[in-house]
């Protein structure tokens, strides 16, 4: 007699086959609700969400939160110490700060005159003057900063973070990128799912052309007849799921893109809708400046706000048109022209969102970075630039369960190097991580043979900035 191979059947798939599959249902919504980390460890959390505030390009650490005085007093004098290979190899002399430092308020934090109204509520900002990167190169370290590595391919941030924690909101995306018309250099791929399910995306939000806010937002056809095409698509995949076990998770977040898509058409018009928002809040962020970055970029900074308020993960604020085509605070010929225009669009409504987030209660639980993807030398490039320097630069962060005005490490008398409490990338992801309730060492994806996290083998928390 001869008898026939035996099948064995997954734990979903017995779900899915007995009892008219109401368990799969079941063990389906809670894994949406959950965002599919049943299993992941989780510490107590001091965080919720995360809004990246990306300041594409690089800001210059010795013009905006490090003041040097030394690079003051010998503004013009040869750089005396060595000088690592820059980007474009057209190394100056010393370059002082064109702009004067003044202490915040309270603690008395100094800011310099390019963010008068972050200086209002540095008070609330942990400020982290020790970063140090490991590339030069925008691309590469736009990756860094995102994904932990410098190729595309790779998990964003928000992505391990969407994994992580999964959504707290079933009509939207938990990781959402606000396209103010400026993606970084390295394209989408800083917003990658890399080898994470598709669900983990981030979600391009248009807010500035003017169009729909995602594309193909608008239904073409009637709830009905809409909800009946999602339906086969979804028989059809489930079909072809039972057939290929081995592409399960592909297809489930296939099915499940569909779902969130199909959501999010009755969502976003009450997301996108701004005018119920106060006279005094648009005042307050600028939304209504006749200068159109800084309107475009209040408008960001606003539905950051909105988003979180409704449960999502992790936003990503992009820079807005109008100074350079790509990378726009990257200062290499005219530092001031640069740097005052690309300050003077993000201050005020940087400062509001800080400010309404606390005056709502949600600051405690809302992680805000504001960081690039390294800084610039304290040496001018020619005469009136600066290069690129990944050495030594600053970035803040806010709320979400850190310690306030805190600084955090030092570089050197120059701005040039970090010397003190040094900080690298990895770092911050863990520490972020650890915010968020997640041990960055156990949070981790099984794939090509090993597993995989965002701080791969590095990266230590630092607790010293955690309150």
């Amino acid at each position: 007699m001869t008898l026939e191979p035996r099948t064995l059947l997954s734990r979903r798939d017995m779900l899915r086959r007995s009892a008219h599959g109401f368990g799969w249902l079941a063990l389906a919504g809670l894994m949406r609700q959950r965002g599919g980390a049943m299993d992941r460890p989780v510490r107590p959390a001091r965080a919720k969400n995360v809004i990246l505030l990306f300041m594409d390009g690089g800001v210059s650490q010795v013009d905006s939160f490090d003041p040097k005085p030394r690079l003051t007093q010998e503004h013009g004098k040869p750089f005396q110490f060595k000088m690592d290979a820059t980007q474009f190899d057209n190394n100056g002399s010393i370059f002082g700060s064109p702009w004067a430092f003044h202490p915040s308020k309270g603690a008395g934090i100094p800011v310099s005159d390019l963010f008068p109204h972050l200086r209002s509520v540095a008070d609330e900002l942990c400020i982290v003057r020790s970063m140090k990167a490991e590339f030069p190169e925008h691309a590469q370290a736009c990756y860094f900063l995102h994904t932990g590595h410098s190729i595309v391919g790779r998990p964003s941030m928000g992505s391990w973070i969407s994994y992580g924690l999964g959504t707290e909101n079933e009509t939207l995306p938990s990781f959402v990128v606000l396209n103010g018309g400026m993606i970084p250099m390295g394209g989408t791929g800083n917003y990658s799912n890399g080898f994470l399910p598709a669900i983990h995306q981030g979600s391009l939000f248009d807010l500035h052309s003017g169009g729909e806010v995602v594309a193909s937002s608008t239904p073409a056809d009637e709830d009905k007849m809409q909800r009946a095409k999602l339906a086969a698509i979804a028989a059809a995949d489930r079909e072809f799921l039972q057939r290929t076990p081995g592409g399960r998770r592909q297809l489930e977040s296939a099915i499940r893109n569909y779902e969130t898509a199909f959501a999010m058409q009755a969502a976003l018009p009450e997301l996108t809708d701004l005018r119920g928002e106060t006279e005094a809040t648009r005042k307050l962020y600028g939304l209504d400046s006749p200068d159109p970055m800084l309107s475009v970029y209040a408008r960001e900074c606003l539905m950051a706000r909105r988003l979180v308020e409704r449960g999502v993960r992790f936003v990503e604020v992009t820079c807005v048109k109008g100074v350079l085509p790509v990378a726009p605070w990257d200062a290499h010929d005219d530092l001031v022209k640069n740097h005052s225009r690309n300050a003077f669009a993000v201050d005020q409504p940087i400062a509001a969102l800080i400010r309404d987030l606390k005056g709502r209660g949600l600051l405690d639980s809302t992680l805000v970075i504001f960081a690039g993807e390294f800084g610039r030398t304290p040496f001018a490039q020619g005469t009136k630039g600066r290069d690129h320097n990944p050495q030594g630069f600053s970035l803040w962060m806010a709320g979400g369960g850190l310690k306030n005005w805190v600084v955090h490490g030092a570089t050197d008398d120059y701005g040039y190097r970090a010397i003190e409490n040094v900080v690298d990338v990895h770092d911050l992801h863990a520490t972020v991580l650890h915010l968020l309730g997640i041990d960055h060492e156990q949070l981790t994806y099984r794939y090509s043979g090993r597993d995989y996290r965002l701080t791969d083998v590095f990266g230590k928390v630092v607790h010293e900035i955690v309150a």
